[in-house]
């Protein structure tokens, strides 16, 4: 028996290539219980969060209050999965298989081949763990600030990980033996080439990263940016896509919605409105006494408005100029036009009432008869 084990195969005996097996057998088994056991615990939790959403549903208080506080959510448990398939599973396997290696006296170039295939495999373990992380990262801060829509974080999320992925080739190609330094090097002066190449790209790209992180408006807000009108589509890496009022998609770059103002009526929370009304010349004082009155009672009869002044405050060309201001207590562009509508109508209704007649733009022409007369004489 002792014979037939250390009987050479391959310049390796049978015991190494027992010993080797076992270790590698080993490593796929202990994965495969580990992956099995995780996916049985995950099926129980899921299961559990089931019932409790079916209790919750019901009205339930069956389920221990304390159990259900201890209960991970849907999303969490799915990250456990992405963690165990992307590092902990592949990672058993290729570090049965490194250590199976080392029990074998390899030669020098199969030794150096197979370090370099398992440094390859483990940095792409590494890679796609870090990755796993960075996704999980991003969608708890999105959950966190309520951003239900993704496209406002994905481009940051894809630099992220093409930064990631950047760091995991240099450090790949550092163990492989490659000069990183010189790569590195050559790498900056190639970015100082783009660079100086793209400014307005890198101009925009910068000003997303403004918008991202100040927040001066969201996709679905209505804004004003210079002579563009519409609600926010999409905001990307480069441009702001924006739906016009009149169906049409405008493109603007970030740095020209950065660079100057934008006026976001989604966040307006109250309306002022400003009205001026003319009323005749020769209208007594009597009645010119009574107009902040008429106006304020008319005002005041509306829930959603809040009355706030109402003064004769100039001698027109052809009218005296009441000045009227009151704010409708609601950002809905709709109520406030009904509400405006409402309020002219009944200062109309009311002055027709007590007999004010509203100024039309007119102009008195007085001919000097005699003098002509005379002339003519």
């Amino acid at each position: 028996m002792g014979d037939l084990l250390d009987r050479l195969v391959a310049e390796q005996s049978v015991r190494d290539w027992m010993i080797a097996g076992a270790v590698a057998a080993s490593s796929i088994v202990l994965s495969l219980l580990i992956r099995w056991g995780a996916a049985a615990v995950l099926r129980s939790r899921l299961e559990r969060i089931k019932r409790r959403a079916t209790a919750d549903r019901a009205g339930d208080d069956s389920l221990d209050k304390e159990e259900a506080v201890s209960l991970p959510s849907a999303p969490q448990l799915e990250f456990a999965v992405q963690l165990i398939r992307s590092f902990i599973f592949p990672g058993l396997i290729i570090g049965g298989f490194a250590i199976a290696t080392q029990t074998l006296a390899l030669p020098a170039n199969l030794e150096s081949i197979a370090n370099a295939l398992f440094v390859v495999l483990f940095s792409l373990v590494v890679i796609r763990f870090l990755t796993t992380i960075i996704n999980e990262l991003f969608r708890r801060a999105a959950v966190q600030t309520g951003t239900v829509d993704l496209t406002r974080i994905r481009p940051l999320r894809a630099i992220t990980v093409f930064v990631v992925w950047i760091a995991g080739v240099l450090f790949l190609l550092d163990n492989l033996g490659f000069d990183v330094t010189a790569i590195v090097a050559g790498l900056g002066i190639t970015g100082i080439a783009v660079a100086l190449a793209a400014q307005a790209v890198l101009g925009d790209l910068f000003s997303y990263f403004v918008i991202l992180f100040d927040r001066p408006f969201e996709i679905g807000d209505f804004v004003v940016a210079g002579d563009v009108t519409g609600s926010i589509e999409r905001i990307g890496v480069k441009t702001t896509r924006i739906r016009a009022i009149g169906g049409e998609q405008i493109i603007v770059g970030n740095s020209s919605l950065t660079g100057g103002s934008v006026r976001n009526f989604k966040r307006l929370e109250q309306r002022l409105v400003i009205v001026k009304i003319g009323v005749e010349y020769g209208t007594s004082a009597t009645l010119l006494k009574q107009i902040p009155q008429i106006v304020e009672e008319v005002i005041r009869k509306e829930a959603e408005a809040e009355f706030l002044r109402v003064h004769f405050s100039e001698y027109g060309e052809w009218s005296l100029v009441f000045d009227v201001l009151y704010r409708v207590l609601s950002p809905d562009f709709v109520l406030h036009m009904d509400i405006k509508q409402r309020i002219n109508l009944g200062i109309y209704e009311a002055c027709e009432e007590h007999g004010i007649r509203f100024a039309l733009p007119t102009r008195s022409v007085r001919l000097n008869t005699e003098a002509k007369r005379e002339g003519d004489e």
